[in-house]
């Protein structure tokens, strides 16, 4: 399904109060409902506001770009990272990071509209490859349905937030300009 016309993706240029709650909000939501994005469950909203502070003062050094879909009400709904700062033999690629959109705005589109814009993002910003990876079923179709190759299986790479090792699956996608 496409996302609503009432839908707005942006780049943010830096964080708000009401950016940085909306993002906490959203990536509490993610951790309760099982989601493995390096946070252990529960995540209080204090760990949770500071991991976006370390976020906007990487920002702020032009280390990486946040990307926030918003509903009609300008509620943050999902949010993605696309981190440029790699090692100096690597300046045409960026990674894809903390791809998150709250539990009730799943299936709606919200999802492949922000990895449209992570890509543009890295497009214009000259990297021609992306890398992510995740521990979510429903990411890996996602990612498939949106044309990114699926690499290879982790096992045992991090913690669910409830506890247990879950693997991950590594993806890339090589960028083509228009």
């Amino acid at each position: 399904m496409k996302h609503s016309a009432a839908m707005q993706i942006r780049c943010l240029e830096s964080l708000g109060d009401r950016e940085l709650q909306g993002l906490s909000d959203v990536l509490m939501d993610c951790v309760e409902n099982g989601a493995s994005v390096s946070f252990m469950w529960p995540l209080t909203r204090a760990t949770a506001d500071a991991f976006w502070r370390e976020v906007a003062v990487s920002m702020a050094r032009g280390e990486r770009v946040l990307i926030v879909a918003e509903d009609t009400v300008r509620a943050i709904v999902g949010t993605v990272q696309v981190i440029w700062a790699q090692p100096e033999n690597q300046p045409h690629r960026g990674e894809v990071a903390k791809m998150l959109v709250h539990p009730k705005a799943r299936r709606q589109g919200v999802g492949a509209a922000l990895l449209n814009a992570a890509e543009q993002r890295a497009l214009s910003a000259g990297r021609t490859l992306l890398v992510m990876d995740t521990a979510s079923g429903d990411a890996e179709r996602l990612y498939a349905r949106q044309g990114w190759q699926r690499v290879g299986v982790i096992p045992d790479y991090a913690l669910w937030p409830r506890g247990g090792l879950c693997s991950t699956t590594i993806f890339f996608k090589a960028l083509r300009g228009a």
